[in-house]
């Protein structure tokens, strides 16, 4: 197995360190996990297929933990659990003679991510492409200290992500973006550094719909060779 695919499955969760503990869980040589932001404003899931893996369900209480130890490894790896009666207690990733070890969270530890048990109407719909993501990410770096971004209506009726949209004067970058459908009412905020690292988790996609809702949630699901990521973002509140 390439140690790349496996890190491209955690970057798609980890979002730099904003998602530490979850819950891998390996079934039918397809690998998945749920996961949900401290603050709460992010959640979604990420599956990878054709991983050959043994079916399992794994606690990773500490992905950065884990990240490092696979940084010690060269690209060509393999995976191996040490169970504990049905428990799984270890992950073993070997490289040639060099292996290490990471030890595996009990499962009752990390709280799973509540259940969309209702979605709004996601009334307007924004194609991501590589330009809107290049643009985003360079736009956010350059507004390294703006923490939320808002989809507004323009002057003329056009859809505006716009990093570090205020009523007052402020420094901001404004990316005209391509609507399927808007049905935008009003601006609707969300985390702009959130955003940003779903989008360079991602930036390998050709292809998107960022789906909004009045309501104040937005949608957006990547696929991308054998990765299908879907992310929830919960607006915040109104911006002066």
């Amino acid at each position: 197995m390439q140690k790349t695919k496996l890190n491209r499955f955690i970057q798609k969760y980890n979002l730099n360190g904003n998602v530490n503990s979850v819950k891998w869980s390996s079934k039918g040589k397809t690998l998945s996990t749920h996961f949900i932001t401290s603050d709460k404003s992010l959640m979604g899931n990420v599956n990878v297929s054709n991983f050959d893996f043994d079916d399992s369900d794994l606690g990773i209480y500490t992905t950065d933990q884990l990240q490092k130890l696979l940084s010690v490894l060269g690209n060509d790896v393999s995976l191996n659990i040490t169970k504990s009666g049905e428990r799984a207690i270890s992950l073993n990733v070997k490289n040639g003679s060099v292996s290490v070890d990471y030890t595996l969270s009990d499962l009752s530890v990390i709280p799973d991510p509540p259940s969309l048990k209702r979605l709004p109407d996601f009334g307007t719909e924004i194609k991501i492409d590589s330009d809107f993501i290049d643009t985003f990410i360079k736009g956010k770096s350059a507004l390294s200290d703006v923490d939320m971004f808002t989809f507004v209506n323009d002057a003329d009726g056009n859809v505006n992500a716009v990093i570090g949209y205020s009523s007052t004067n402020t420094n901001r970058v404004n990316i005209p973006v391509e609507t399927e459908t808007n049905g935008l009412t009003n601006p609707v905020t969300f985390n702009a550094n959130l955003f940003k690292e779903m989008l360079v988790a991602n930036k390998e996609c050709k292809s998107a719909v960022l789906e909004v809702s009045n309501e104040g949630l937005s949608k957006v699901n990547f696929k991308v060779d054998d990765y299908d990521s879907t992310y929830y973002i919960v607006a915040m509140q109104d911006v002066d």
